[in-house]
């Protein structure tokens, strides 16, 4: 088992010297035609079909979406739109050349 030890610790640091903490940069997109700052995008609201919020951004090309949560994790459903639609200027601050048929 002491034999043993060694090895098992070599495997470990290898396992997390191989981990990338800090991951790619996501505020910002990876568009070959434009590389936008997320941040000063204009996020719409998108209504699933049960009546839940979604964030939406398009950028062209790309487009985001993530769920909204409230401050305990849980799905906002606000009403806001009927379900299957989207609220707000969702394409603000873009500046893709390709553009978007919808």
């Amino acid at each position: 088992m002491n034999a043993f030890k060694p090895f098992a610790v070599l495997a470990l640091l290898g396992a997390l010297g191989a981990c990338d903490p800090a991951g790619p940069d996501k505020s910002q997109d990876r568009n070959f035609f434009d590389k936008d700052d997320l941040g000063k995008m204009q996020a719409g609201i998108w209504v699933d079909p049960n009546g839940c919020d979604h964030w939406i951004i398009d950028d062209g090309v790309e487009g985001y979406l993530s769920q909204r949560l409230d401050k305990y994790g849980k799905p906002v459903c606000s009403g806001t739109a009927p379900p299957t639609m989207i609220k707000g200027d969702f394409k603000q601050g873009s500046t893709s050349i390709i553009g978007d048929p919808i």
